[in-house]
């Protein structure tokens, strides 16, 4: 599929997006700005970013990923344990990251951080932030805790420059969160990989607002069962 074939269902989706936001707006209280409800942002962040695990990395590469890690003995959840697992997952993280700038949207059973790349990274850089390493450090101390999760770490990019560069920034950018997440203790094995260069906007790019917004690096938190 062409590049110019897949930024027309995603140009529909943001106007599509845009109507929701500007529907129904509450105060964040993480990042202590005006936004959709909970539930609106987190069926927004579905469609837009693939939140939802598969539609990023496809729900084969899920699956593989899940039954290599229940093969070398990471328990799989069941029933209503997920729920409450990924409940008490869900409530930590909010506790970490209250007011850090970052994000943390709940999807059914699955959980996104939204690390917005003006406080991540430098720009046009893929090398963290130092004053962003604690805020890791806690995610790091969770996501550890909570191990019977499969981590998607997604690479975002606003539309300035080439495609190639960008896809190119959201590797290496998806790369540097999850290096530095190991190096915290969470297994590689648990991290599927993945830069989206500027295909998946979440904001109007034509504005500097909406490229700070698209300028992000998105984890996504699927609790690990089989079936």
């Amino acid at each position: 599929m062409t590049t110019q074939a897949l930024r027309r269902p995603t140009i529909l989706i943001w106007v599509a997006a845009s109507v929701v936001f500007s529907a129904c707006t509450t105060l964040d209280p993480y990042t202590r700005d005006e936004q959709a409800s909970r539930a609106q942002r987190g069926a927004i962040i579905g469609a837009v970013s693939g939140a939802v695990a598969g539609l990023i990395t496809g729900d084969s590469s899920m699956e593989r990923k899940k039954r290599a890690l229940v093969g070398a003995g990471l328990g799989a959840l069941a029933g209503g344990a997920v729920g409450a697992y990924q409940d008490r997952q869900e409530a930590q993280l909010r506790a970490q990251l209250e007011g850090t700038g970052v994000s943390v949207t709940r999807i059914g059973d699955n959980i996104t951080l939204n690390m917005p790349g003006n406080i991540t990274f430098a720009t046009n850089s893929a090398d963290l932030n130092a004053g962003f390493f604690a805020v890791l450090d806690s995610v790091g101390l969770v996501v550890a805790e909570f191990d019977q999760t499969v981590i998607e770490v997604a690479g975002h990019t606003d539309s300035t420059g080439t495609d190639e560069y960008n896809q190119r920034l959201s590797e290496r950018r998806a790369a540097s969160v999850s290096a530095y997440l190991i190096s915290r203790q969470v297994l590689p094995d648990r991290i599927i990989q993945i830069g989206l260069g500027e295909e998946w906007p979440i904001a109007d790019n034509s504005t500097n607002a909406g490229r700070q917004l698209n300028r992000r690096v998105e984890l996504t938190l699927v609790p690990l069962t089989l079936g």
